[in-house]
């Protein structure tokens, strides 16, 4: 570090120090380095600011104005991306099950220049024998499905007949698979009454046995973003996307934030639900600042797991019986509080306002001690 910046330690944080030693002349670092320490003490939140509240109204009061709209991809059939406020919803209460998953999976070179993009983007999207039959001819009296392939698209993904036979035998139970030349031929190991109705389960459960490409991506999009090619997915599937040589680990995402704590972490979680909502905020055209959504995921992730902003969720961690009765379903947290005796020690915000109490933020939270003094007598 520079001598200039040496006194500056124990007031700016070290990435600060670094920019500064990084992009000032020696001779203007010292007046740099106070101007930016003077900025960075008016930035500091005061002892006892709400910042809770602060930060609610300022996504609240943006979040009144945003549309209830979905993007569609023009081309591709069933690939949508939930948007505006159903997206906000979606994230802020912890929802495991989306709407509508999706990845955007980043190359590396040269293939992020376009080279290979189509073959790449149908060797990730999951493939299933449904999609590769032209036909199903059903031989009632022997019990066997013959399936007609469609040649053509079995060659543009490179997948042999060989291979569909294999998959429909892992896939299938109680038949035998047979292959001929260019045919797939399907038969029911046992014979009864009910074996008719057994042939057209067979059939429809076929349709889904899963033949290449990642589980759960239904669908592929390459397009072009700036200087550069990416993969759009429909579906989610991170943990398997990275273990591809091609695919650019580091910047790869997923919108589906617990598929990213468990791959990544919960660190990258809280950086995924900061991104996600300043996406969706940024889409509406709308603006608020950084700091009130990084408050709210380091609330949701400061257990060392994602927990929404529900009942279930934060609100249920919180120390006070009467936080508690005050969100949702009060009886029953203070019938279970008085059934264990829990005590409220009255230390947060909601409690003390329901009580008609000053409450603990502001001027509210600073006390007056006074001690007097004994006179000589005494």
């Amino acid at each position: 570090m520079h001598k200039e910046l040496e006194k500056f330690a124990d007031k700016l944080p070290q990435k600060v120090l670094q920019e500064i030693e990084e992009l000032c002349p020696p001779s203007k670092m010292k007046k740099v380095a106070e101007r930016v320490c003077d900025e960075f003490m008016a930035a500091k939140i005061d002892p006892g600011e709400a910042v809770g509240l602060v930060s609610a109204e300022s996504i609240g009061e943006p979040g009144t104005q945003m549309t209830l709209d979905t993007f569609h991809y023009a081309g591709v059939s069933e690939m949508n991306v939930t948007m505006g406020l159903p997206r906000i919803i979606e994230i802020l209460d912890g929802r495991k099950t989306l709407a509508t998953p999706m990845m955007e999976v980043f190359l590396k070179g040269p293939y992020n220049k376009g080279k290979d993009i189509k073959e790449i983007a149908l060797q990730i999207k999951e493939t299933k024998l449904g999609e590769l039959v032209s036909e199903y001819v059903l031989n009632i009296v022997e019990l066997k499905i013959e399936l007609v392939l469609k040649l053509d698209k079995l060659k543009e993904l490179g997948v042999t007949v060989a291979a569909i036979g294999k998959a429909a035998e892992k896939g299938l139970k109680g038949v035998t698979v047979k292959v001929e030349g260019d045919a797939v031929s399907l038969k029911l190991k046992d014979r009864d009454e009910k074996s008719l109705n057994e042939l057209y389960r067979v059939k429809e459960h076929s349709k889904e046995v899963y033949v290449q490409g990642i589980k759960e991506v239904s669908q592929v999009l390459p397009v072009k973003r700036k200087d550069e090619f990416i993969i759009i997915t429909a579906g989610t599937n991170l943990n398997k996307i990275v273990e591809l040589d091609v695919v650019d680990g580091t910047r790869t995402t997923s919108n589906d934030i617990f598929e990213i704590a468990n791959t990544l972490g919960i660190e990258a979680a809280r950086q995924a639900i900061i991104d996600e909502v300043l996406k969706v905020i940024d889409a509406q055209g709308l603006n608020v600042d950084v700091r009130h959504i990084m408050l709210v995921a380091d609330t949701m992730c400061a257990s060392g797991e994602i927990k929404g902003i529900t009942r279930y969720g934060v609100v249920s961690e919180k120390a006070s019986v009467l936080a508690r009765a005050s969100f949702e379903i009060p009886i029953k947290h203070i019938i279970n509080a008085a059934l264990i005796g829990e005590v409220d020690k009255l230390n947060s915000v909601v409690e003390n306002v329901m009580l008609n109490q000053v409450v603990p933020i502001g001027t509210g939270l600073t006390g007056l001690n006074m001690r007097t003094i004994k006179s000589k007598k005494a």
